[in-house]
């Protein structure tokens, strides 16, 4: 049994720097990846998640750090829809005026097209900036408000995240399903 168990380390840590060492998209040079995850809705994969940044990110310093975030898609699915979703998710975390709702889907509708499977949407957080997005790797749209970016990127790292699991994979450094 001892021997089992040292194997089944030296294989696990083998894995380990392989999956660290996935080298970041040409849109995201200079960071480097903490944590990956896959969302499932009902089992059915949606989207691979990575967690890209320079330095380490906590629970506690996300916000203020320069960080990215990279879903490929697993399915097609509509822009409108994800930027109809990512509002629901910003509304969990805060209250938000109407005002600003209505202008910060608009501005995602026209940032997230439709996506087929294996495309790839990117968002940069710029702290006290705003939130730069990328579509397969192509520079996109940048809504320029510190507080949508905030909220946006809290969909997946707040404390109110409604997906607490994949959040903590992606804080804690850990590569599952990705």
């Amino acid at each position: 049994m001892p021997r089992r168990r040292v194997l089944l380390s030296l294989a696990a840590a083998l894995c380990w720097p392989a999956a660290r060492a996935r080298p970041a998209p040409p849109e995201l040079a200079g960071l480097h990846l903490q944590g990956q995850a896959r969302m499932r809705f009902f089992g059915l994969a949606i989207y691979d998640i990575r967690l890209w940044v320079r330095e380490r990110v906590d629970a506690r310093n996300w916000p203020e750090q320069p960080l990215a975030l990279e879903l490929e898609y697993a399915r097609s699915l509509r822009g409108a829809e994800i930027a109809k979703r990512s509002l629901q998710e910003m509304r969990r975390q805060a209250e938000i005026a109407d005002a600003a709702a209505q202008r910060w889907l608009a501005e995602m509708q026209q940032s997230f097209p439709d996506v087929q499977a294996g495309d790839r949407l990117s968002g940069q957080l710029l702290p006290a900036q705003g939130a730069q997005f990328f579509v397969n790797g192509r520079r996109g749209r940048l809504i320029a408000e510190p507080e949508f970016a905030r909220l946006f990127f809290g969909i997946w790292l707040s404390e109110r995240s409604s997906e607490p699991g994949l959040r903590n994979t992606l804080l804690e450094g850990r590569h599952d399903g990705g």
